[in-house]
């Protein structure tokens, strides 16, 4: 959040050294201090000099010997031929020019034991605190050393400030590294390098991607919300704590971070010190300069010449060229010798009219000549009687269908023909026709209509399929409307309008049992469990809970005892569902029948479905508004009312085979509910006035949809929520439809008593679609009261499929 300051740097003997920002107080310091120690140094001149003979480098000493000797040499050459008068002239001149070297080296004795000090500060937060002593014992010393130097010799300062010189640069050789003090343009934050990607990618793993290494960083530890809150009342920095969504660490804000973000927040200029009432500084004058900038004329290769005026010049020259452009004494003797022209009124027919906006454009036909209706003096048999008139005025609204569209007429001379009163206004449309409906030759392709067929697959490939008639049940009185099988597929079960439920066997088409109800049983539905032998009957407004008494006893038996006593409860059941439904206990006239349990409803029962599990079951009462859907489970004895506001009026209702998912279809679309999340998933759209029934594929991935409008929809939910194919197989309304739980097959009955079957191939692949092919159409019922086949339903294990009709017969079709 802090901006990182750049460092400064200082000039020690010629070397740069970098100091940060905040020490720059330290060294203001250290050069009031300089003062004090100057004084001190002068106490103790003969015992420092000493230590400073001592410690000085041997090489340095020599250096400096050889410098002293040149220049001893020097001027004992140059004082050869001088008197002794000037000889104390220039020992004068010396003593000047000395006291004027010594200034200067104090002061570059005073930047030397700066830069010193600061190096040996910087040196000293990252050592430890012995290298700390020593370095600061040893710059006090050469520091000390310097000075006393300096002013116990101060004829031979130059030689002793070199050597002082030499020293400090190799203390701050070998205490200092001006890149592992200060430099930070190679550190980075190694705490994070996974780059910004989600973290929810590893929302299941310990770690938090990978290093530089190739090893795992692991998440910071996260403590509870108990934790949380301890922290939360003991912390007192809790407050300005955030957590790095980069790295998962927590970051405590400085002051100035907090202050920031207020002014952020405040919609302030987040920089303090910045002035946005400062007065304006008008950088470029406003005033235009009539000078030019320079004097000298522009060269003619800065002059570009104008494509435009180019190509006018080059049209001019071509037109004198070919001879297009006359002089007006050459205008004036063509005009002389040129003769008449004459026009034709009307251009050649044999010529084709240029039009230069279409191409290959087709001239409009011509007018028919005028003929002796159109004559001003026409023959009496053209002219209109009584009869003829009549006719001409009674097609006034129908124009089109006139002979003639004017009335012919008869005058005496052609100076007595008034003019044509629409003649503009007809020219004007016939005009707008041929400029805005213009004919011109278009290339046509020339498309068999065999091949817009798609190329499917040939029936005898895609065997087997039910394809003849095998067994015919008769025994009911009325239309029977609904039919279900078993899960072994061994007992067929049917529902009429003769108020009974028979239970046949499929192999020989014998009636096993005959139950008697007190309405009309709109919808019959075999448990898919197999441990529970129960069947589902909605008969009028009650749900019956029926045990057949076929197949195994020991299931049988076993039924009885789950369903004989009600299981205790404290779930308070509210007063909606109570006057939606009641959970009664059959009489025993209903119990010798095979009821076990009997559910009494406020509005007539259409539709009942189960749950694949067969604890739960749905019931449909399309009168009943927000309350027309119904879900119930049997273990429990209780029922609630998923749908709280009325959606439309519901026609039927499906469970998801292996998902918690309630299809509900109104009379325009189907929608989809999530029952653990409460909530709508989808809607799809069916472009129909009605829906009749609908069926689930059972890999739960395709839904099939019969309408009252002739039209079968085949919907694949992981594509879109439009139909993925529309089947218009049937002349009426489709009435039922139903897949195989095994086989690729599908089928659908309507009231033209045609029941189609079809091969739906459902592949595994997201990117193939589905394979829909009509196979075979059956047609054996019988017409009653313009119903045809009410009820569809596949044998759970043979290729085989039932079909109940108007006709009061309940019809197998196998292979």
């Amino acid at each position: 959040m802090g901006k990182i300051e750049k460092p400064l740097k200082r000039k020690i003997n010629g070397r740069e050294i970098k100091i940060q920002a905040n020490d720059t107080e330290e060294i203001e310091e250290s050069e009031d201090s300089d003062e004090d120690l100057l004084t001190e140094v002068q106490e103790d001149e003969s015992s420092e000099s000493e230590e400073e003979s001592e410690d000085s480098d041997p090489e340095d000493s020599e250096d400096d010997c050889d410098e002293s000797s040149e220049e001893q040499s020097e001027e004992d050459h140059q004082n050869v031929s001088e008197d002794d008068s000037d000889e104390e002239v220039e020992s004068g001149d010396d003593d000047d020019s000395d006291e004027s070297e010594s200034d200067e080296e104090d002061q570059q004795i005073n930047e030397d034991h700066r830069g010193q000090k600061i190096t040996a500060e910087e040196t000293a937060s990252k050592s430890s605190t012995s290298d700390e002593s020593k370095i600061l014992q040893n710059d006090k010393e050469g520091s000390e050393s310097e000075i006393a130097t300096k002013e116990k010799t101060p004829r031979k300062g130059g030689r002793n400030s070199e050597s002082v010189k030499s020293v400090g640069q190799e203390q701050i050789s070998k205490a200092t590294d001006e890149y592992d003090a200060f430099d930070t343009s190679d550190e980075e934050d190694i705490r994070n390098t996974v780059g910004n990607i989600p973290k929810n990618w590893y929302d299941e793993y310990k770690h938090l991607g990978y290093d530089w290494d190739g090893k795992q960083i692991i998440k910071p530890e996260a403590g509870d919300h108990l934790d949380e809150f301890l922290k939360k009342m003991e912390d007192p920095d809790f407050w300005r704590t955030v957590k790095d969504p980069q790295t998962g660490q927590n970051v405590i804000l400085s002051e100035e971070d907090i202050n920031l973000i207020k002014r952020i927040k405040a919609q302030k200029i987040p920089d303090v010190s910045f002035d946005e009432y400062a007065p304006w500084v008008e950088w470029f004058t406003s005033q235009v300069e009539k000078m030019p900038i320079r004097k000298f004329p522009e060269h003619k290769r800065s002059f570009l010449p104008s494509k435009n005026e180019a190509k006018k010049v080059s049209k001019l020259v071509h037109a004198l060229k070919m001879g297009w452009i006359k002089t007006r004494e050459e205008q004036a003797r063509l005009r002389a010798k040129k003769e008449p022209q004459f026009y034709m009124l009307w251009s050649a027919d044999d010529q084709a009219e240029e039009m230069r906006r279409i191409h290959k454009h087709i001239a409009a036909p011509k007018r028919l000549l005028p003929g002796h209706a159109e004559s001003y003096n026409p023959p009496p048999e053209y002219l209109f009687d009584a009869k003829e008139m009549k006719e001409w005025n009674k097609l006034k609204n129908a124009p089109w269908k006139r002979k003639l569209h004017f009335v012919p007429q008869k005058f005496d001379a052609l100076r007595k023909v008034p003019a044509y009163p629409r003649f503009i206004k007809e020219r004007f449309l016939r005009c707008l026709d041929l400029y805005l409906c213009p004919r011109a030759i278009k290339m046509k392709l020339s498309i068999e209509p065999e091949s817009l067929v798609p190329k499917l697959p040939s029936p005898r490939d895609l065997q087997p399929f039910p394809t003849t008639l095998s067994i015919e049940y008769k025994g009911h009185t009325d239309m029977v409307r609904t039919i279900s099988t078993d899960k072994t597929g061994q007992y067929l079960l049917s529902g009429s309008d003769d108020c009974t439920i028979k239970i046949w066997e499929v192999n020989t088409g014998r009636c096993l049992k005959t139950i008697q109800t007190d309405s009309i049983v709109r919808c019959v539905e075999w448990c898919p469990n197999a441990a529970l032998s129960l069947v589902l009957v909605a008969t009028g407004n009650e749900v019956l809970l029926i045990n057949p008494g076929v197949g195994d006893f020991v299931v049988s038996s076993r039924t009885d005892d789950v369903l004989k006593e009600a299981p205790n409860s404290d779930v308070v059941i509210s007063e909606r569902v109570k006057k939606a439904v009641q959970w009664c206990e059959p009489e025993q006239s209903l119990y010798d029948r095979g009821v076990r349990i009997q559910l009494k409803h406020f509005k007539m029962v259409t539709q009942v479905t189960w749950h694949g599990k067969g604890d739960y079951f749905g019931s449909l009462m399309p009168d009943g508004l927000n309350r027309s859907v119904l879900i119930s489970q049997i273990s429990k004895r209780k029922s609630q009312l998923p749908l709280t506001k009325s959606k439309g009026l519901v026609q039927c209702i499906l469970f998801h085979p292996t998902k918690p998912f309630l299809f509900v279809a109104t009379q325009r679309h189907v929608k989809i509910y999530d029952l653990l999340k409460q909530a709508q998933l989808k809607k799809l759209m069916t472009n129909s006035n009605c829906i009749s029934t609908m069926a689930i594929h059972p890999g739960g991935d395709n839904l099939l949809v019969g309408t009252y409008d002739r039209k079968m929809l085949w919907f694949d939910l992981d594509l879109s929520t439009k139909p993925y194919q529309t089947l218009r197989l049937h002349g009426t309304s489709v009435r039922g439809v139903a897949y195989h739980k095994r086989y690729p097959l599908f089928a659908s009955g309507s009231d033209d008593r045609s029941l189609i079957i079809s091969h739906g191939m459902v592949y595994n692949e997201l990117l193939q679609n589905a394979l829909i092919v009509p196979l075979k159409r059956l047609q054996d019922h019988q017409p009653f009261n313009d119903f045809g086949i009410l009820g569809v339903h596949f044998h759970p294990l043979q290729p085989w499929v039932f079909s109940s009709g108007a006709d009061s017969t309940i019809k197998l079709y196998t292979n």
